[in-house]
């Protein structure tokens, strides 16, 4: 897929590595609509980087936590741009929670970014009757069985695999893929070394960092015979 002037849904794409993901695709000619809950100043920051980069940038506000929100937003980007080609599902939440500390409203505050707002905005994408290209942010712990990050991980789980099954269903006119991060960055609060303490082991003993996992969500774009695929930026972190 040729990048220039093509039409870009990025969920979450004001800070961290959803920030990184419209940085690099604008570099390629993209056209971006910024897709933010409450970082309204950093979605303001980008979209004026965006523009000196010579394309369109624009900004959305929504709450994903209701099918009315994720249908409200793709028809915002789709007015804002004329169409959307590509939709980047990259927004979601993270909490630790066990099976017992997680209540119910535990499991759907993780189950409703996490999972059904990109399936519905999938579907809506979908309805455009266009071609076009979808990427999934998953997380490389969908290989394992953190018991600390319970509702989390069956997300990501699901989405991993709806990810596949959406590959099915909408080939040949969208093509589905998804890239499973490492640990990239701390959470909001901690400091670098939180990564090198709770991450785990990292085969190749590197850092891996927002551009990386933007340039992989670039290829698996580029690269027209792949659907389906779920790509690992983890330095051999999931194995």
């Amino acid at each position: 897929m040729e990048l220039k002037d093509k039409r870009v849904l990025v969920t979450g794409g004001a800070i961290r590595i959803g920030r990184a993901i419209c940085l690099d695709l604008a570099r390629q000619g993209a056209h971006i609509c910024i897709h933010y809950n409450r970082s309204y100043n950093e979605a303001l920051e980008l979209q004026s980087e965006l523009e000196d980069l010579g394309v369109d940038a624009h900004l959305a506000e929504a709450n994903l936590m209701t099918e009315l929100a994720c249908q409200e937003l793709m028809e915002r980007a789709i007015a804002l741009m004329g169409g959307v080609d590509i939709l980047i599902n990259n927004a979601s939440v993270f909490n630790k929670q066990t099976i017992d500390a997680a209540d119910m409203d535990g499991w759907i505050g993780e189950l409703w970014p996490n999972f059904f707002a990109p399936v519905q905005l999938m579907r809506a994408f979908a309805a455009q009757d266009l071609p076009g290209a979808i990427v999934n942010l998953l997380d490389r712990r969908i290989t394992g069985r953190d018991t600390e990050c319970v509702p989390y991980l069956i997300s990501k789980k699901a989405l991993a695999e709806v990810t596949r099954l959406a590959a099915l269903h909408y080939a040949p006119r969208i093509r589905v893929n998804a890239v499973a991060p490492g640990a990239v960055l701390p959470p909001p609060g901690e400091s670098a070394s939180y990564i090198a303490e709770k991450a785990g082991p990292v085969p190749l003993q590197l850092q891996v960092t927002p551009e990386d996992i933007a340039r992989s969500v670039r290829f698996v774009l580029e690269q027209e015979p792949l659907t389906g695929q779920i790509i690992y930026v983890d330095g051999g972190q999931h194995l």
